[in-house]
């Protein structure tokens, strides 16, 4: 694995100049969408197709927190329960995450029926990297083999992909191959995958609150303007694989566990939660129709007074 300790992709003086840009926008009441930044190791020509070809996502026009008009637009995945589906059946761990790949498949492709626009899928945590070396190597393995073999089903099927977290202390060839899925799958319309991959909900916060440090000692941003409002849109501006997706809908986690173990801790703020007893191997798209379904019948009140 590279060194965890390798430097951030954006240098102090770019995250100082650009925070204090992102807050001084929102309160002026503008947008806070920011050019996306070229994906980590990208060529010249890849920078290129990125700023000049990249459409516009779906959710480009969404509120962040905007509730869904009747089913979820954005579903986000803690996929759990892959070892331990593994270890009921007398399999290795690896195996349990390999039939979570094909329940990835099938997800995937049920989504835009159901009306989903995003999907998240918590592939990694930043917590992960204390499993067993041979674990981390195996499913670091099942991620590459998943970029590599899954690209031309994806662009064929109008899906672009994405990612969320740090990339820093991934290996090389890794972070390149993120980089080319991104940009190969630029043009999807019917889908956006979001994959959240050395990801860590409580990391994303304290990076924001010293980026947010960081502008205000330099003078380029005023401390008593730092709300809820600047926060979160400090959170939202584009990272190394451009704009992050919406706040989701609805949150699902599998294998029984309830709860969401430092996943979106800010964006998940207004979700849904569901809670389903199937281990990840075991999800089906009739599940996902099932938890779709529940959301509809659910009053989401935001805070106000249900009608």
């Amino acid at each position: 694995m590279a060194d965890r300790t390798t430097p951030a992709v954006f240098s102090t003086g770019d995250l100082i100049d650009g925070v204090g840009r992102d807050v001084r926008r929102v309160l002026r009441g503008g947008s806070s969408a920011r050019a996306e930044a070229p994906a980590v190791d990208a060529t010249p020509s890849q920078i290129q197709a990125q700023r000049t070809q990249r459409p516009a996502p779906l959710e480009e026009n969404r509120r962040a927190d905007a509730p869904a008009a009747d089913g979820p637009r954005h579903v986000a995945v803690i996929m759990d329960g892959n070892g331990r589906w593994a270890g009921a059946r007398g399999m290795p761990r690896l195996e349990g995450h390999r039939r979570g790949v094909q329940a990835v498949r099938r997800v995937v492709e049920a989504c835009p029926d159901l009306g989903i626009e995003t999907l998240t899928l918590y592939a990694f945590s930043t917590e992960n990297w204390g499993r067993p070396p041979d674990e981390v190597s195996g499913l670091m393995d099942l991620f590459r083999r998943y970029l590599s073999r899954e690209t031309d089903e994806l662009v064929r099927n109008g899906v672009r992909m994405t990612f969320i977290g740090d990339p820093a202390p991934l290996d090389d060839d890794i972070r390149r191959l993120m980089g080319a899925v991104a940009e190969r799958t630029a043009g999807g319309r019917r889908l956006t995958v979001a994959i959240a991959i050395n990801y860590g909900g409580r990391a994303e916060i304290a990076a924001v609150a010293q980026r947010l440090a960081a502008a205000a000692a330099a003078g380029a941003l005023d401390p008593s303007e730092i709300d809820e409002t600047a926060f979160g849109d400090a959170l939202d501006r584009a990272g190394p694989w451009g704009a992050p997706p919406p706040h989701p809908d609805l949150v699902i986690r599998t294998s029984g566990e309830q709860r969401l173990s430092n996943f979106l801790l800010w964006q998940a703020a207004y979700a849904e939660l569901m809670f389903v007893a199937e281990a990840w191997p075991d999800f089906t798209p009739q599940i996902l129709r099932g938890a779709v379904e529940a959301f509809a019948r659910r009053d989401r009140r935001f805070g106000g007074v249900g009608g």
